[in-house]
């Protein structure tokens, strides 16, 4: 290998480690032993829940479930069941946007009666990387890359969910009165599911994915919704 073939080769591992994304506990309060495997998001200004530690990520991935799989692995490892976006504060202490190179979770323990509130909702999530056209009830929806829409349901009502495309996927949806939420993603794109013990991705049919509420919450939280 040539002089100039090695300093090629060094620049772009210079490159790879100066911009790959880092997620690491910086603050631990108290741990719990609990070994419940889910991972909710709570409001944590409406909540009971009890305060464990922070984890922050820099650097930006469009793996969302690998940076999913990784925060969870660490608020797991001091029992935190539960969690809550914590915005940073500029000087004035006024809240930044939410920065997908750069965030704060705060780990909590909350009650399962707390996380087993109803919903109502469906919640369906573009693909980190394309846009997605979708239709719901025949009405026609253009998300976003790493955006979402939610849907308060009626029920009693179906809500026909369709890709809209030549050979796309179509799901109906029944509204049911005190249900939990549920989350998809409208996406082509290959995924993976989700190993055993470990929420994720339940189902795939076609290009319509049916999440585990944990991701889906995960999913809340960094993509922007559709108002």
């Amino acid at each position: 290998m040539t002089f100039k073939n090695i300093s090629v080769c060094l620049f772009f591992l210079l490159g790879y480690f100066l911009h790959a994304q880092k997620v690491y506990l910086s603050k631990v309060e108290k741990t719990n032993d609990n070994k419940e495997k889910h991972f909710f998001q709570i409001d944590k200004n409406n909540s009971a829940a009890e305060y464990l530690g922070e984890i922050e990520v820099q650097g930006f991935s469009n793996d969302d479930f690998a940076v999913f799989t990784n925060i969870y692995k660490k608020a797991k490892d001091i029992g935190a069941n539960s969690f809550a976006y914590q915005p940073f504060e500029t000087i004035d202490e006024k809240k930044q946007p939410f920065n997908p190179a750069n965030y704060k979770i705060k780990l909590y323990y909350t009650s399962k009666e707390e996380l087993s509130r109803p919903s109502d909702s469906i919640f369906l999530f573009s693909s980190s990387v394309k846009p997605q056209k979708i239709s719901v009830n025949k009405t026609e929806i253009i998300l976003q890359p790493r955006s979402f829409v939610t849907i308060k349901t009626i029920p009693g009502e179906t809500y026909v969910i369709s890709t809209k495309k030549l050979l796309g996927s179509t799901i109906k949806v029944l509204g049911q009165s005190h249900s939990p939420a549920q989350y998809f993603q409208m996406s082509s794109i290959r995924v993976r599911s989700n190993n055993y013990g470990e929420p994720g991705i339940n189902l795939k049919s076609g290009d319509i994915t049916v999440l585990d509420r944990s991701f889906g919450d995960f999913l809340r939280m960094i993509y922007s919704e559709n108002k």
